[in-house]
């Protein structure tokens, strides 16, 4: 299948270390991003190319917004508030020494759901976790390795998640109300030689968009997991992605620099834009984000 874009360009211009998370709000006009290892959470002005930074002395795996303010995330600590000012307050810390939050996001009722990993990439150390608005937490998966892009079908019914140096995608179903979910199942093996694959991002049409780390591009599948095709990206290191602007229809996508040489690219480490995604000939737009309820 054929997939073309009308143009690439530039977010924001960094030297992103690990570049990870992002995530659009739509009434401040701002991509929210973070730096994991750096502890810093960006918050770039889409439309100006203005970056505000807020640095804090712990990992920072992904930040949210809140509707109280501030921004919840998964950091080396557990889950934790990050205020607009930079302050931190560790609210639940309920990770063991050797671990971190990694990649998280919000479901529609507003909980925030996070995967963990050992710094070292232990296999079956990983696990999911979801935090309620009241700050009580579950684990509801574990054997996991390095839990990485998650997301939901448009009709919220689907949940994903990408386990990273398994390189498989699970496919669960979803109870919104209950915020439970059914047996995993592998509904994508990726090909080990093309990149690991990253955060993930799902439009409109409830197809898949994954980030394929040291593969330099994006990935297209259906919610079966089907390959339909990819976009080429001039970074090495495509960590994740997420559609912003008025539309939906621009593909942002974080990247790191961790671990390339001196001469890399200028661009690695920066947040591109992809835009006029067109997939067989059809516009790609985005889906509504959410905010975390506590």
């Amino acid at each position: 299948m054929t997939i073309r874009h009308s143009g690439l360009h530039v977010i924001a211009d960094a030297s992103a270390e690990v570049g990870e998370g992002p995530v659009w709000e739509s009434g401040t006009g701002l991509l929210h991003w973070v730096d994991i290892l750096a502890g810093k959470l960006h918050s770039t002005d889409v439309a100006r190319g203005e970056t505000t930074t807020r640095s804090v002395p712990t990992y920072v795996g992904a930040a949210v917004p809140r509707h109280a303010g501030g921004f919840v995330a998964g950091t080396r600590e557990g889950f934790a508030v990050i205020t607009d000012e930079g302050g931190l307050d560790t609210r639940v810390p309920l990770l063991s020494q050797g671990h971190r939050f990694n990649d998280g996001k919000c479901d529609a009722l507003g909980r925030f759901w996070a995967g963990s990993n050992h710094l070292e990439f232990l296999p079956e150390h990983g696990a999911l976790h979801v935090l309620e608005g009241d700050w009580t937490s579950r684990r509801v998966l574990d054997g996991l390795t390095l839990p990485n892009g998650l997301g939901w079908s448009p009709d919220q019914r689907k949940f994903y998640l990408v386990d990273s140096l398994e390189y498989c995608l699970l496919g669960f179903d979803f109870d919104l109300a209950t915020g439970s979910l059914g047996s995993p199942r592998r509904i994508h093996e990726f090909d080990r030689g093309t990149g690991i694959p990253d955060g993930l991002t799902v439009d409109h049409q409830g197809r898949l968009w994954v980030a394929r780390w040291g593969g330099g591009r994006i990935d297209c599948l259906t919610s079966t997991g089907c390959f339909l095709g990819s976009l080429t990206v001039p970074v090495s290191q495509p960590s994740s992605c997420a559609f912003v602007g008025d539309d939906m229809s621009i593909l942002a996508v974080t990247s790191a620099r961790q671990g390339l040489d001196a001469d890399a690219s200028t661009l690695d480490g920066s947040v591109l834009a992809i835009s006029g995604i067109l997939v067989a000939g059809s516009q790609v737009r985005g889906m509504s984000t959410y905010m975390f309820g506590g």
